[in-house]
């Protein structure tokens, strides 16, 4: 029998880009409690907030300074209170953001360990001697430059997987494990259901804290390559689950950069004590660049030979075994319909947001929809640096361009309009007002002007918009148990096709056939469709049987 979060459908909000209330640019609590009506409408059923506790906004709230703190640009506690109990009103359940790799380093742990050597909080955070004058080992930070801070105090220095604001915590200390599960039982207790875990396949290091191996042109050595499913993992997941997740009804997903599918069902078995499924991001990485010195610093599109070969890879590796998330968005990926669909037109936007929407929504696993997903946001294409806020994206134009000189101006300019982050942080467009009626300031983070037509006023008015679809798929998902239990099997043929996607799900009582043209071509090909097949959802107004239209996508039930 399923669990409840396997028929769930997950919409993701990024608070600080989603409804300003008080007219600060700032989108915040009350107004995402505004539109919880909206989310209801679509027929999400857990609500994913991304981080709103204290911080000083280094990395936009992934450097929490106080757990048990709202932000004060976000509201106050009893603004969450009042959210959480209009979410549960509605029947929408709240996912909070666990960020517990690393805090701010004005977290009051982190003030406490810098005191001394000798300080009961030195060993919550990582700290080591430097090496003949350099630092303890050679890893890099994933927003450049080296991993590690030396500290003028104590003439150590402290480990930062990221920002040099965001020191990592030292789970091998129980102390920090179980102020972490007190933290956690302490958002369960006010009614929170669930957790999106960020890198937390980061949280174990391995002993020694070996170099990391180099790859062409970095400067510093690959410590992701290192830190991933490190070797206490999987006992420091069990035991929080023991303390926390046990103890509640809980939804959660851990964030798992470089896991593959052997760790995944150790994470996220069916049968396990983990966690209840895992963000895999072998499909982000398919159209980075080949040379490694840009990584993700690329226009390179993925090929729907490859896209459709690792979609299919962890249908089939997780299957039976352990749990699928869904995703082509989230606030650290740039728009779904820009980056595999094709936003040159309005009518190519709207059929390739459409065909995406049913590749993923149709496959086996939790569907993950990041808010303006649903209407078809796109990049926002920015033309200055200057509009910019990623720390990432601002610090990699500096490397590339300024110090490296390994791109222009202009070029890296054309790439990070396909890949930072800040195209999927823009605010949401609500409708063709002033800032798209996401506030009546000069918003923290321009607002998107590719296509004012683009936004939730004009979708709820159109009967075909990408919105309805949207909620049709979610319907089915609800109503249909093959699209949660299903077995899932390519066409035979299939797998060569680099223009058509075409599979099944399957189980003793239904067959549903997806078939997905991925190109602006018109096409012909056949499949054996049973005379009383019924087309189950489709993107045009008619079927054309063997004749697949641009971005064609139908699914016949049978």
């Amino acid at each position: 029998m399923a669990k409840w979060w396997q028929n769930a459908v997950v919409y993701q909000v990024y608070p600080r880009s989603y409804q300003d209330s008080n007219g600060d640019g700032i989108g915040d609590l009350p107004g995402i409690t505004q539109r919880l009506d909206y989310i209801k409408r679509l027929g999400a059923d857990i609500i994913w907030l991304s981080p709103i506790y204290q911080s000083p906004q280094v990395d936009n709230g992934y450097d929490i300074s106080d757990y048990r703190a709202i932000n004060p640009e976000f509201g106050s506690m009893a603004d969450f209170d009042a959210l959480l109990r209009k979410a549960h009103s509605l029947g929408l359940q709240i996912m909070m953001d666990l960020v517990v790799n690393h805090t701010s380093d004005e977290h009051k742990w982190f003030k406490q360990s810098r005191q001394g050597k000798d300080n009961p909080y030195r060993d919550y955070y990582i700290w080591r001697d430097g090496q003949d004058g350099h630092t303890p080992n050679n890893w890099g930070a994933f927003f450049t430059g080296s991993a590690w801070k030396l500290d003028a105090r104590t003439g150590q220095y402290y480990l930062h997987l990221f920002a040099p604001q965001q020191p990592d915590l030292n789970w091998e200390n129980p102390n920090v494990r179980h102020s972490v599960y007190d933290m956690m039982n302490w958002w369960a207790a006010k009614g929170v259901d669930g957790f999106r875990m960020d890198v937390i396949n980061y949280i174990s290091k391995p002993r020694g804290l070996p170099d990391a191996k180099k790859t062409a042109g970095p400067v510093y050595g690959d410590a992701g390559s290192v830190v991933a499913n490190g070797p206490r993992i999987h006992e420091f997941l069990q035991e929080m689950n023991r303390n926390v997740m046990r103890q509640h009804k809980m939804v959660t997903v851990g964030e798992a950069p470089a896991v593959n599918i052997a760790e995944a069902k150790k994470y996220a078995s069916l049968d396990g004590d983990e966690l209840n499924m895992v963000f895999q991001f072998e499909h982000m990485g398919l159209d980075e660049s080949t040379n490694p010195i840009l990584g993700r610093w690329t226009d390179r599109k993925a090929s729907l030979k490859d896209l459709r070969a690792n979609l299919t890879k962890w249908q089939k590796g997780l299957a039976g075994t352990a749990w699928n998330s869904l995703y082509w968005n989230n606030h650290d990926q740039p728009r779904v319909v820009s980056r595999f669909g094709n936003e040159s037109t309005e009518n190519y936007r709207v059929l390739s947001a459409k065909m995406l929407a049913t590749m993923l929504h149709l496959q086996q696993g939790t569907p993950y929809v990041y808010e303006g997903e649903e209407i078809g946001m796109t990049n926002a294409h920015f033309a200055s640096l200057d509009d910019y806020r990623d720390l990432d994206a601002i610090n990699a134009y500096h490397v590339l361009v300024d110090d490296q000189h390994v791109l222009t101006g202009e070029q890296m300019l054309k790439y990070l309009g396909m890949r930072s982050r800040d195209n999927a942080r823009t605010p949401m467009q609500w409708d063709a007002s002033a800032n798209a009626g996401f506030s009546t300031h000069t918003p923290w983070l321009k607002t998107n002007a590719s296509d004012p037509t683009i936004n939730v006023e004009k979708a709820l008015a159109d009967p075909n918009s990408i919105f309805y679809y949207y909620q049709k798929l979610i319907r089915l998902r609800h109503t249909l148990p093959v699209i949660t239990d299903g077995s899932y099997a390519l066409v035979a043929g299939n797998e060569d096709d680099d223009q058509v996607y075409a599979y099944t799900r399957k189980n003793a009582t239904t067959t549903l056939l997806v078939i997905l043209n991925d190109t602006q071509e018109t096409l012909c090909r056949h499949y054996d469709v049973p005379a009383d097949a019924q087309v189950l959802i489709e993107n045009y107004a008619d079927d054309q049987g063997d004749t697949l239209r641009p971005y064609e996508a139908k699914v016949y039930q049978f």
